[in-house]
């Protein structure tokens, strides 16, 4: 019954080269606003304070981890609207949720590193201060 069930559902092409643009478009306008948002970051930096670093670097990183998964998320996108049968889309989603959180649980650590070393930092300059 479940090979039957996979035989009938499959994706017309049309809806799967609709999707496939779509995705497209998506990901340009993303990345066009990726680009301003990094533009902006960067010019906000300037100051040399150690929390104003400290933040700099959080914001750096997570500006990365945000590009990082949406990428992830269209090429997810993309091969979703490349699937032909529901035991692809299965496949797909459960490859796609176990990446993503290795990487969310890799990308929580390095900032909560990042975030402890800042803390460090500013707690040894005020006490020498």
């Amino acid at each position: 019954m479940n090979d039957k069930l996979n035989s009938q559902f499959e994706v017309p092409d049309q809806l799967r080269t609709y999707a496939e643009q779509s995705v497209t478009q998506a990901r340009k306008a993303i990345e066009d606003f990726m680009k301003v948002a990094q533009t902006t970051v960067t010019s906000v930096e300037g100051s040399t304070q150690q929390v104003q670093a400290g933040a700099a670097d959080i914001n750096k990183k997570m500006l990365t981890y945000a590009e990082e998964n949406i990428s992830a998320a269209f090429d997810f996108a993309e091969k979703m609207a490349r699937a032909k049968d529901m035991e692809e889309i299965m496949k797909l989603q459960s490859e796609f949720m176990t990446k993503r959180m290795s990487a969310f649980g890799e990308q929580t650590r390095e900032i909560g590193d990042t975030a402890a070393k800042t803390a460090s930092d500013v707690g040894q300059k005020a006490t020498k201060g």
